[in-house]
């Protein structure tokens, strides 16, 4: 009996951890940007051919919330990543996906060259520079990675990041561990000092 009861207090344990660092994750360098024009960057995950998988699929479905509703007609949503395979990009399957099975009639914009997410950064900044607010939208760990990638690629366009809606609470809860502990070693490599500002 007693070691049902700690496994359940393991197991709800880490929960609330995987929870917490989402959250907190997803909130860090970022700021409270202001302005008419708003730049959501959706970011591709591995899909080698279609049809789009289920992380791109919510990805989208992250991105898209994350449009302000009250400045939808000012938001330009790109989309990023180039083929993982020999089908076609992930931009444009997550394009694709917004329009049909969504739809999403917005300003959309698809960057297809990019393989890495430093080369994701790198290829949508030119879409950026027009933007008073810039939102990144992937699993919280990896909006993280890209907005550290920001800041160390154009550092004033980082000064207009803002948070999206990529963390809800109880969303994925049961992967939140999971997600949390991957998200723990893809950000090896982004120093502690690159992490102080959140809100």
């Amino acid at each position: 009996m007693r070691s049902v009861w700690a496994i359940g207090v393991g197991g709800a344990a880490a929960l609330v951890w995987g929870e917490w660092l989402n959250r907190r994750w997803s909130r860090t360098l970022v700021g409270n940007g202001e302005g008419g024009s708003e730049a959501v960057v959706v970011l591709g995950y591995r899909n080698p051919h279609p049809p789009i998988n289920i992380v791109n699929r919510w990805r989208v479905r992250a991105g898209l919330r994350s449009v302000d509703s009250d400045g939808a007609a000012g938001t330009q949503v790109i989309f990023s990543g180039g083929s993982a395979g020999s089908g076609p990009a992930e931009a444009q399957l997550m394009a694709d996906y917004a329009k049909s099975v969504l739809k999403f009639d917005g300003r959309v914009l698809i960057e297809d060259r990019s393989r890495t997410t430093w080369e994701n950064i790198a290829q949508v900044i030119p879409l950026l520079e027009g933007a008073d607010r810039i939102k990144i939208a992937s699993q919280p760990a990896h909006g993280l990675k890209a907005r550290a990638y920001l800041r160390r690629q154009r550092p004033d366009l980082a000064e207009r990041l803002v948070p999206a809606q990529d963390y809800r609470p109880g969303e994925w809860a049961v992967l939140k561990p999971l997600l949390a502990l991957y998200g723990l070693w893809t950000l090896r490599g982004i120093k502690a000092e690159e992490r102080k500002r959140s809100l």
